[in-house]
């Protein structure tokens, strides 16, 4: 017994050693550095002496940093002054999950770009389960913004922030959740798990990445409740030095969630229901995956709003798109005077139920300038308009229709639209479309659409089709 004593006394003192080594490692590294209320900007910076403000940590934050932040509120702003490297990165991030509040609730209303959180031309950097909130203007020149990247940075990381109240209160103003801006050329940009929700946006985007980037990845984000686009890639906007290189490129979307986003409402739009949940305008190279977009205006879009330009190689893939206001995807041009949409797949999807408003953008819009695109294996199920397919233009070239399912719900009509020409019939839409013989006009056979979970019975005639 006496054994089994003097054992667990030892393991006792031996787990309390390393805690206070751990402890003391952890004060005394010189790569830590923090910040509290309780702090003093003439302290060392250390955890038992911390920094009273975020501004002195950042002016202190050399390569290989990382600066904890206390709980509480901060009135001030963020502003990275030192970029890291690949191995010794620069990290600013809120303490063992701390509530960290950065507020602009007392900032004054200025000309020009307004961010919380700002980083220019720097490399190597992590914004880190920050609050950012209450910045808001009622100037139309002034654009707030919560986190701002702009120059010529790269190997930026933004992930799990909670973005709220960031809001323009000017008829013709902007604002942004989240804005990457590729003046100079960028890559490597990695959105993840954040929160951006309850923005007041004017023309601009919830989460935007715009001009010089080539390499993103955007995952795992909740964007809801903002009066404009949730997720923007923008091309040819002459946003970047180098025109030939003004557009966002070779990068994916995936995993989030989206949903509420409507310009309906918003002062910049009045009554037009035009907010994408994922919007490509003019990027090329680029995935759109397994993520669910509801109650937006129009769940994904992708296409170019300048003549000449295109949204290229976009694969749109196994995303759940229902109950959208005015279409499930949008392809092309709005009109003639716009880009449209090349070389693109858009495959595995399920729409449901979209054009909730009756604006006759059915489940699949197909616009303005379409060439060469694959629509396969999608299943679509017809919302109040019973509209599948809406062809309003014949601008449409080389796109292949195959092996679709047209969910036929009995008692309700379908229709298809294809080249401003209607068509009641299944036989005479595939006919005119030249959607292949295996595309189908069936009962999909789901389990629950109650939940919208979408999973098909196992005998589902689908299952086959889809494989």
């Amino acid at each position: 017994m006496k054994k089994i004593i003097f054992i667990l006394m030892s393991a006792i003192v031996i787990i309390i050693l390393i805690a206070l080594n751990q402890n003391h490692t952890e004060q005394e590294d010189p790569n830590f550095i923090y910040v509290s209320l309780k702090g003093n900007d003439q302290n060392d910076g250390t955890k038992t002496k911390p920094f009273r403000t975020i501004e002195k940590a950042a002016s202190e934050a050399k390569t290989g940093t990382t600066v904890f932040i206390r709980k509480g509120t901060y009135y001030e702003k963020l502003v990275v002054k030192h970029s890291g490297t690949k191995s010794k990165p620069v990290i600013f991030k809120a303490y063992e999950n701390e509530e960290v509040i950065l507020s602009g609730e007392e900032l004054e209303d200025a000309e020009g770009d307004t961010s919380l959180v700002k980083v220019k031309d720097k490399n190597y950097i992590t914004i880190d389960g920050l609050t950012i909130q209450d910045l808001t203007t009622d100037l139309d020149d002034e654009t707030v913004i919560g986190i701002y990247v702009t120059g010529s940075s790269s190997h930026i990381e933004i992930s799990n922030n909670h973005i709220q109240h960031i809001e323009t209160h000017a008829d013709n103003g902007n604002g942004h959740g989240i804005a990457i801006y590729g003046t100079s050329p960028m890559k490597d940009i990695h959105i993840a798990n954040n929160t951006v929700e309850d923005l007041k946006l004017g023309f601009s985007e919830s989460v935007v990445l715009n001009g010089n980037i080539d390499g993103f990845l955007i995952e795992n984000n909740l964007v809801r409740r903002n009066n404009n686009i949730g997720i923007d890639l923008i091309g040819y906007e002459g946003i970047a030095a180098d025109k030939n290189a003004d557009y966002v490129r070779n990068g994916t979307v995936k995993n989030n969630t989206v949903y509420e986003n409507s310009s309906y409402g918003n002062p910049a739009y009045g009554d037009d229901y035009s907010a994408g949940g994922i919007y490509v305008d003019g990027g090329k190279n680029i995935s759109i995956e397994r993520n669910t977009i509801y109650q937006c205006d129009l769940g994904i879009e992708a296409t170019s709003e300048h003549p000449g330009r295109y949204a290229e190689n976009i694969n749109i893939v196994n995303n759940a798109i229902y109950n959208n206001h005015y279409t499930g995807i949008s392809i092309g041009g709005y009109d003639e005077n716009r880009g449209g949409t090349i070389d693109s797949v858009i495959s595995h999807n399920i729409l449901y139920r979209n054009d909730t408003k009756e604006l006759d953008g059915g489940q699949l819009l197909l616009q303005h300038d379409i060439r060469n695109n694959v629509i396969e294996k999608n299943i679509l199920t017809a919302g109040p308009s019973r509209i599948f397919i809406a062809n309003y233009f014949t601008a449409n070239q080389g796109n292949e229709l195959q092996k679709n399912i047209y969910h036929k719900e009995e008692g309700k009509a379908g229709l298809w639209v294809w080249k401003q020409k209607d068509y009641a019939s299944f036989p005479a839409f595939k006919s005119a479309s030249n959607s292949d013989d295996q595309s189908s006009y069936i009962d999909p056979r789901y389990k629950n659409k109650a939940e919208f979970d979408f999973e098909l019975q196992e005998d589902s005639p689908a299952m086959k089709i889809l494989k």
